[in-house]
């Protein structure tokens, strides 16, 4: 049975190369005649009728053959083109799930190992605690955990450095195969047979780690060469630079390498990382790259260069990379670090302490862009517009080195603050050294008499989804952007010679039309053309009537979780060039971990600005878990707006930029407002919150209570009027002026724009922050000491002095004066009023 079978197989196969004589009988074709026939069907697969006939005019050696036995010949020949397609299929799935029931075992394995060294030390413990019970009378007690101190080498000398590359190896491995870290799985990421790979988060350990394993359809060496060179995958790479490098005598080899890493905000900042780094081959063919920091050694690079710099820890950390059978290799990474979340505001800290944003920044990136390479080496990806897969990477990794260069302003790349007094809401800095053609060919240079200047500035969002805010400002960029401005900038990439963009006869049609370019295996990652249609009133061969945008934007799936949105772009020509020049700007939005209440109340003097500033606010609410408890779901905001711009127009082109920044953050407010499913609207209604007056009320009584006290008036007697025009005399007062309410623990009900400015703050955030943490020590005796004088006599001055912002910056004032706020009748107390005078940040 099983020969008839294969001899049916034979002769399946074969009968595409035989026809069917007049005579009845099938003959087999010529070596000629299949040569000719493939021939054509290597040009078109599906021949027409006359496509056939011509080709027996063509081809004597296929006269003898009728046009229909042609026909059948690429019936089959197809037919069988598609079987060999999905037999080559099937066996690549085949491979990749035996690869993936093997990473499993070994998970179950690990796993396995792991509970059973979780019972041995609960047993431990039970003994321990047995044991302590029995001894109470004894004070002493040995630690029943020990951790282990790495030991210090002298890393100045091969010897030293081979014995710490051996303990690294040591540590890496246990992290990737072993249970040194208690890894759990990364929430939203399950392994299955069309994930990218496993991937897991470090529960309880020291600093931060993520690991990731999965297969990837290249050989082990060009897998750990790509991964080496960490500046092509990790955007936040700013350089890598190996100082020294030598062989360690067992084949392998040790470097000690420097790195620098871009500080995803303005208001943190970067980090650098001074290693090790020893890659070797193991007994069973495996390729290990494991890296980890060294201590007492030399800094690397000079001291100059690295101030803007805080100093981070890699523990080990690394690559295992197997070779599979069939081709292919089984990948291991694993990313270990400290951060130093110290040296950040508080409010920033869980962006430093997560290991979650470590993952999805450094692991999974990795492995996604492993299984990218290989897709592209395998003919598997096709982009738009004929541009070839490289360059298309290579523009989205320039988009993104350089907004983090403008974000980050390094001193080294010749960047300087302009202005900078520590109480501007935009930072301006300047490059009068940049140079556009850096990374183009001298033909497509952009020639800058004066330079490029950057204005930027970062804030907080409250209940804003970081994914649906930046898909809304991609979508629907006429409610953010002003077209005269992306003129402007578009027609410095025409001409060198440009006017000031205030002036310019150019006004936007409200058309926006996305061309895609590319994007990544999964799609968290789009490149595409953004064309905007404009029209110009004027004949000016300087203003370009449609605007043209290269643009990449990430992070617009709601449900990856600790991933990072961002929507950045710069104007291009019409028909960019592969090495065209690009001056990126954007937004970035990462996510905070999600707190619940009771942990936002340690929070509360460490909250910044949420993007619902407004006198007309509603009130805010946050998204309860199924818990019961109260989560607040929070993430840091930051934009950078890049402009070149000439000497002469240095002062107009820093107050354009400054002006427009704060347009735009103002456009994002009113967005944020919109989409925040917390419920917060402008058109709610005018109450500051819930159970206060209405706003235009308070700020009655608060002048009424201010002359009634102190016997002066608040605000300049020509200005004194009704309703909302004493509310907005109020509201831009240059002193500061808060309200806070009469409680056991008061807080903060009202504050005008100076009080806003000076506690970095808006109004929906204003009701957590309490009254005793603006002040110093000082400052809060000075205060007790008067509060009895307060409610006696109605009002008190306080002296000079420093308090916080919920950044923690001190702000300095003159004199503040407490008074009561009356309500409408004069025996009851609504709140407590403080003004600071000549009020500034330290």
């Amino acid at each position: 049975m099983a020969m008839a079978v294969a001899q049916h197989r034979e002769s399946s196969s074969g009968s595409i190369n035989k026809h069917l004589t007049d005579a009845g009988k099938y003959v087999r074709y010529t070596a000629e005649q299949v040569e000719a026939l493939e021939r054509v069907y290597t040009e078109c697969p599906k021949p027409s009728s006359l496509r056939r006939q011509q080709l027996i005019r063509e081809c004597p050696i296929l006269a003898n053959i009728e046009p229909k036995q042609i026909k059948v010949w690429f019936q089959n020949r197809r037919c069988r083109e598609k079987q060999r397609k999905e037999a080559s299929r099937l066996q690549t799935v085949n491979r990749k799930l035996t690869a993936m029931n093997k990473l499993l075992m070994e998970e179950n394995d690990r796993l396995q190992k792991q509970v059973s060294q979780l019972v041995c030390e609960n047993g431990y413990m039970r003994q321990q605690l047995q044991t302590v019970n029995a001894t109470a009378t004894d004070a002493s007690c040995d630690s029943v955990v020990t951790t282990p101190q790495h030991s210090l080498r002298d890393a100045n000398n091969p010897a030293g450095l081979l014995s710490v590359a051996e303990e690294t190896l040591a540590e890496f491995l246990s992290k990737a195969t072993g249970t040194a870290v208690d890894w759990v799985q990364m929430p939203g990421m399950k392994p299955g047979p069309d994930s990218v790979g496993i991937f897991a988060i470090s529960q309880s350990c020291n600093g931060v780690a993520a690991r990731a394993c999965g297969l990837v359809s290249l050989e082990p060496t060009k897998i750990a060469e790509i991964l080496k060179d960490r500046p092509s995958w990790f955007r936040d790479c700013r350089s890598l630079e190996v100082y020294t490098m030598f062989p360690a005598g067992n084949g392998g080899t040790i470097e000690l390498v420097y790195s620098q890493i871009y500080a995803p905000t303005t208001l943190a900042s970067a980090r650098d990382f001074w290693t090790l780094r020893y890659s070797t081959t193991l007994e069973n063919g495996s390729l290990v790259v494991c890296e980890r920091s060294l201590s007492g050694s030399g800094a690397g690079p000079s001291a100059a260069s690295s101030t803007q710099f805080v100093r981070a820890e890699m523990l080990p950390s690394g690559y295992l990379i197997r070779p599979c059978d069939g081709g292919g290799s089984i990948i291991h990474i694993v990313d270990h670090l400290n951060l130093e979340a110290w040296s950040v505001p508080e409010v920033l800290r869980p962006l430093y302490e997560s290991s979650k944003v470590v993952a999805q920044k450094m692991t999974i990136a990795a492995l996604r862009y492993i299984r990218q390479i290989a897709q592209e080496t395998s003919g598997e990806v096709v982009y738009g517009l004929g541009r070839q897969p490289a360059v298309l990477r290579t523009f989205s990794q320039r988009l993104s080195r350089g907004f983090n260069d403008s974000i980050n302003g390094f001193n080294d790349d010749g960047w300087s603050l302009i202005n900078c007094d520590g109480a501007e809401d935009v930072i301006i800095a300047v490059n009068s050294t940049k140079n556009l053609s850096s990374t183009c060919s001298p033909a497509n240079s952009l020639s800058l008499l004066g330079g490029i200047l950057c204005a930027k500035a970062s804030m907080l969002l409250q209940n804003v989804p970081p994914a649906v805010l930046v898909r809304f400002l991609r979508e629907h960029r006429s409610e953010w952007a002003d077209f005269n401005v992306d003129a402007y900038s578009a027609a410095s990439l025409k001409a060198g010679a440009f006017a000031y963009p205030g002036m310019r006869p150019t006004r936007f049609t409200g058309s926006q039309i996305i061309m895609p370019l590319g994007h990544t295996i999964e799609q968290e990652e789009l490149l595409e053309v953004v064309r905007l249609e404009g029209h110009s009133l004027a004949q000016d061969a300087f203003v370009p009537r449609d605007i043209h945008l290269l643009q990449i934007c990430s992070g617009i799936d709601e449900n990856a979780v600790g991933a990072c949105s961002e929507l950045v772009f710069a104007p291009i020509d019409e028909m960019f060039p592969d090495d065209a020049p690009l001056l990126p700007s954007g937004f970035r939005v990462i996510p905070l971990d999600t707190k619940t209440k009771e942990t936002q109340e340690a929070l509360t003097t460490n909250r910044t600005l949420d993007l619902t500033s407004s006198l007309e606010v509603g009130p805010a609410t946050a998204n309860v878990a199924p818990d019961g408890s109260c989560q607040i779901l929070r993430s840091v905001l930051t934009i950078a707006f890049q402009f070149p711009f000439e000497s002469s127009l240095q002062d107009n082109v820093a107050s354009m930029a400054r002006q427009y920044v704060r347009s735009v953050i103002s456009s994002v407010q009113r967005v944020a407002t919109a989409i925040s499913p917390s419920g917060v609207s402008p058109a709610v209604g005018s109450k500051l919150f819930p159970g206060s007056p209405e706003a235009v009320t308070l700020a009655n009584w608060i002048c009424q209570s201010y002359s009634y006290y102190l016997g002066a008036e608040l605000l300049k007697a020509d200005s004194l009027g009704g309703g909302d025009s004493l509310l907005k005399q109020l509201w831009h007062h240059q002193d500061a002026i808060l309200c806070c309410s009469l409680k056991s623990l008061p807080v903060f009900i009202f504050a005008n724009q100076a009080g806003l400015d000076m506690l970095e703050t808006t109004l929906v955030a204003l009701q957590d922050i309490t009254l005793d943490k603006i002040f110093d020590e000082s400052g809060r005796k000075a205060l007790f000491g008067d509060f009895p004088k307060l409610m006696q006599q109605g009002f008190t001055y306080l002296p000079a002095g420093i308090c916080t912002s919920t950044m923690g910056r001190h702000v300095s004032y003159e004199q503040s004066v407490s008074w009561k706020v009356l309500a409408a009748e004069e025996n009851t107390v609504h709140c407590l009023a403080f003004s600071f005078v000549n009020w500034s940040f330290v």
